[in-house]
């Protein structure tokens, strides 16, 4: 089969930089297949996305899409290609309707082609309802909907997708992949950058990218393949799998390990493994993300030395309650009598869709939303009547990283140690010692919007932790991180918890849910079931679904609780 974009000796130099950002890349890109392109932070996806699409031009070498040079013929490439980078230009303050107007447009087609490009795209994409609602206004599975109809107007015959799916929930990841699939099956050539290896996974073909060099091209299943027989499931007592995590991945033939449920997953070096009849070790079917970090030389094997600093938690009280938490927005009501309570050192999670409620919820939590009706009590204060007590206990990072991005690293540190009442040789002591714990010096008078997305997150924890809190909130904290830095993150947070820190999280990483203690899935403002990672995934179990994971457990509950809702109405 011809390939419907060649890449040919590519390099490219940003100035300034010691190093090519893409380096000697040479891969064949097939039409009527999803290509999948993966790597850590800085690998170079995003560079070979836009040389693709024309909007840079390589240091060495040649594209060509479709048969047309990417430099010399930029114009015609612009007909054939659609491009959705990872902040698409929506415009929040115009309609759904108004958007698709505008992108029609830029394409320069109108009239009844318009209308029934239009017509098309809104049943693609099931948009037809919210025609006449400002993009701002939409959910993240729905903007991303939007983001896809407005790239596919002009009916392109390569399609390129920068992390689509970013801070999306898994039911509409779903939803975004079976619509690819469908455009894939006329024969477009599709290219997704992604941060969720089980996106990849599915993938027809996969270019792996690190410091901008191609290390693997082809199958995942050829990838994941070379980890087969390394891969194991070990048993962890009840409340110590944190500890034997800590324990194992410092082991020197231990190439990578995390949490699942209640049981740890580690991937052993080739010459490592146990013996196949030691019973403590489970040899498990082998996943992408498992050969992923393999290929990459494994995760990362310290201890966190931000827990090292961090004050024991020995109060026994509750650090979070909601008790019948209810929050309305007019006559919309976006929490509905909440109540669960968080024991100290423990990781909860609130998961759900986008707009079911866990934001509202989460804000009213950590004090930054008012409840209609109901109390939040962080270490036994309430937000409400004692707000600047509860809040001097609470660490809060936001899905954005709440950091301004016109300061400086050192200035951001600055201004939240000031917020978090720090002052003095106190405020100085913490500066610096989270600016070496989070290896922050060389980056001290960058601004912090300028920053790699890894060190963004660094610096946003660091700001976060700096006072010590007795309960730390995570909005979010990992969203479009790769896994290698997502294992550094919770290498500090499994430390904190040790020492009885208590967290709160939210999360659309289904493999990152699997680090909580228990969970809560929130949909349509309501608490639809609580309890452990595997309680969920016992709960979700059917003759259909024997073994279902922890994505398989979220999309069922939810179904199960549209279907009782249907009845109810009909009853």
């Amino acid at each position: 089969m011809e390939n419907a974009i060649e890449i040919s000796g590519v390099s490219k130099t940003f100035p300034g930089m010691d190093k090519p950002a893409l380096n000697a890349i040479n891969a064949g890109i097939q039409p009527g297949v999803i290509t999948g392109l993966v790597g850590p932070d800085g690998a170079g996806k995003t560079t070979l996305i836009r040389l693709i699409a024309g909007l840079l031009l390589p240091s060495l070498g040649h594209i060509s899409v479709r048969g047309l040079d990417t430099v010399k013929d930029a114009n015609k490439l612009h007909d054939i290609l659609g491009y959705m980078p990872q902040k698409f230009g929506l415009y929040e303050d115009l309609t759904v309707m108004e958007n698709l107007d505008l992108y029609a447009k830029l394409h320069g087609f109108g009239g009844k082609e318009k209308e029934a490009a239009f017509e098309s795209m809104l049943r693609f994409t099931s948009l037809k309802p919210f025609i006449h609602r400002l993009a701002g206004n939409l959910s993240g599975g729905m903007k991303q909907k939007l983001g896809l109809a407005c790239s596919l107007l002009s009916r392109p015959q390569v399609l390129l997708l920068d992390e689509p799916s970013v801070g999306v929930d898994p039911l509409s990841r779903r939803e975004l992949w079976k619509m690819v699939q469908e455009l894939v099956k006329e024969g477009m050539c599709v290219v997704w950058s992604t941060a969720y290896l089980d996106e990849a996974d599915k993938c027809h073909q996969v270019l792996l990218l690190n410091e901008g060099k191609l290390l693997f091209h082809g199958p995942p299943k050829d990838l994941t393949n070379r980890v087969r027989g390394r891969v194991f499931l070990m048993d962890a007592a009840p409340g110590a799998h944190r500890k034997l995590l800590s324990e194992l991945i410092s082991r020197p033939g231990i190439v990578d390990g995390v949490i699942q449920g209640k049981k740890i997953r580690i991937v052993c070096a080739p010459s490592q493994c146990p013996e196949p009849q030691d019973p403590e070790w489970q040899v498990t079917e082998p996943r992408f993300e498992d050969a992923f970090v393999d290929i990459l030389g494994g995760g990362p094997k310290q201890h966190s030395i931000l827990s090292q600093h961090i004050v024991n938690k020995t109060k026994k009280n509750s650090p979070i309650q909601a008790i019948h938490l209810t929050k309305q927005f007019g006559d919309f009501t976006a929490a509905s009598d909440v109540s669960f309570s968080v024991q100290r050192g423990e990781i909860f999670g609130l998961l759900g869709p986008n707009g079911a409620g866990k934001s509202t919820i989460f804000k009213m939590l950590c004090g930054l939303l008012q409840p209609t009706s109901g109390k939040a009590l962080v270490s036994g204060f309430d937000l409400k009547t004692a707000t600047s007590k509860a809040r001097s206990r609470i660490g809060y990072m936001a899905q954005k990283f709440s950091l301004y991005s016109d300061l400086s690293v050192r200035e951001n540190l600055n201004f939240f140690s000031g917020v978090y009442g720090l002052t003095g040789q106190m405020r100085w002591e913490q500066i610096n010692l989270m600016t070496t714990i989070f290896d922050l010096r060389p980056y001290l008078e960058s601004n912090a919007g300028a920053l790699p997305l890894g060190f963004k997150q660094r610096l946003a924890l660091a700001c976060a932790v700096m006072h010590n809190p007795d309960v730390l909130f995570l909005d979010e904290p990992t969203s479009g991180v790769d896994p290698i830095t997502r294992r550094e993150f919770w290498n500090h947070i499994n430390g904190m918890v040790e020492k009885g820190v208590t967290i709160m999280v939210t999360t659309h990483f289904m493999d990152e849910a699997e680090y909580c203690d228990r969970i809560s899935l929130i949909y349509a403002g309501q608490s639809i079931a609580t309890g452990t990672p595997d309680q969920l995934k016992d709960a979700a179990t059917s003759e259909d679904q024997p073994n279902p994971t922890l994505e398989d457990a979220f999309i069922t509950l939810i179904e199960r609780s549209d279907e009782m809702q249907e009845e109810r109405a009909q009853a």
